[in-house]
C-alpha cells in the first residue's frame, strides 16, 4: 500500500516528490526575510516608496508586452541605477534591519538563566503600581522592557545596575530631584539591569506635535528594537506604551496592566514551549507577535 502512494505521488505529482528538506528551509529563511522587510517597510514612511516601486514594475511588465519601445527603453534605464536609488532611500529601513538581526537572541535560546514567568508578572506588578502613583503625581517616567533584541549599547549610555523591579525603586529612580530620573531605566528578563538611559529619538515626521522628547525617545526605541516602552508624561501625567512603533495614549493602569502581560508573558511561555528546538523557533514562530500587532 505504501508502494503505492509512493508511485502514485510520483507520477501525479512528480514536482512534489522532487522536493528536499532543505528546499523548504530554504523557502522558510527567504519568507522570514521578505516578511521582515516588508513590516518594517509598512511601519514607516519608505511604504509609499515601495508602492511606487510596485508600480514602475507593473508599468515595465506592461510596456514590454505591449510596443512601447521609448517608454521601456526609458524605464530599464531608470531600473539600470534603480539599485543605488534604492540603497539611499531605504538606508534607515537596512540599517534597523541589520541592528535587529546582529542584537538577536538566538544564541541565548540555549542558556539557562531565563527569567521565569513568576519574575516577570512580579515585575509588570510593580511596574503598574509605580505608574499609577507617578501618573496621579504628574511625575515623568520612562521604562524598556527588553525582549528578544538586546540593548546592550543603550545600557552603556547610563548606570549600570541589577536589582529587582519594586515600586519604591522606580519612585526613587524618576523623583525629579534624583540624578537619573531624565533617562529612561532598563529591564532585562524581569531585572533592572540600567538607569538613566538615554534612548534614540524617532524618525517619523508625522508624530504628533504634542509629543515631548520623552515619548519621542520611547516611540524611538520601539522602532529599532522589539523592546516594550512604557511612558509617563510630565505635562499631563497620562500613562502610554510604545511597541513596533505604534504609541498608544491614555492608558489606565489596568490596561497597561493588561497590554504588558499580553507582550511579555504570552511571549515567554512561548519561548518555553519552543526552548528544544531554538532555530526552528526563530524560522517559524518568532515573528507571531509582530503577526498579532498588525
Amino acid at each position: 500500500m505504501f508502494q503505492d502512494i509512493t508511485s502514485l505521488l510520483q507520477n501525479e505529482l512528480p514536482i512534489i516528490s522532487t522536493i528536499r528538506l532543505f528546499d523548504l528551509l530554504d523557502i522558510a529563511i527567504l519568507s522570514l526575510i521578505i516578511y521582515k522587510l516588508l513590516w518594517m517597510l509598512r511601519k514607516s514612511s519608505s511604504g509609499r516608496v515601495l508602492r511606487g516601486i510596485l508600480i514602475l514594475l507593473v508599468t515595465m511588465w506592461i510596456s514590454s508586452e505591449l510596443p512601447l519601445t521609448a517608454t521601456s527603453f526609458m524605464l530599464n534605464k531608470v531600473v539600470e541605477w534603480g539599485v543605488l536609488v534604492l540603497v539611499v532611500l531605504f538606508q534607515p529601513e537596512i540599517r534597523r534591519f541589520l541592528e535587529r538581526m546582529g542584537s538577536s537572541r538566538l544564541g541565548l535560546n540555549f542558556s539557562s538563566s531565563r527569567a521565569t514567568p513568576m519574575e516577570i508578572e512580579t515585575a509588570i506588578t510593580q511596574t503598574t503600581e509605580a505608574y499609577a502613583d507617578l501618573s496621579r503625581d504628574k511625575v515623568g517616567a520612562l521604562m524598556v522592557f527588553e525582549r528578544k533584541n538586546l540593548l546592550d549599547d543603550v545600557i552603556k549610555t547610563g548606570t549600570a545596575l541589577d536589582c529587582g523591579v519594586s515600586s519604591e525603586l522606580l519612585k526613587n529612580i524618576f523623583w525629579n530631584k534624583a540624578p537619573l530620573h531624565d533617562g529612561a531605566v532598563i529591564v532585562r528578563e524581569g531585572r533592572i539591569v540600567g538607569a538613566g538611559c538615554m534612548l534614540p529619538l524617532s524618525g517619523n515626521v508625522n508624530l504628533s506635535r504634542d509629543l515631548g522628547m520623552r515619548h519621542r525617545a520611547g516611540i524611538g526605541m520601539s522602532e529599532h528594537s522589539d523592546a516594550v516602552v512604557v511612558i509617563v508624561s510630565e505635562e499631563t501625567g497620562s500613562i502610554s506604551a510604545a511597541v513596533g512603533g505604534m504609541l498608544k495614549r491614555h492608558l489606565a493602569p489596568e490596561t497597561l496592566e493588561r497590554l504588558l502581560r499580553n507582550e511579555l508573558l504570552s511571549e515567554s511561555k512561548e519561548e518555553e514551549k519552543s526552548s528544544q528546538f531554538p532555530l526552528l523557533s526563530q524560522l517559524f514562530g518568532g515573528n507571531r507577535k509582530e503577526g498579532d500587532r498588525s
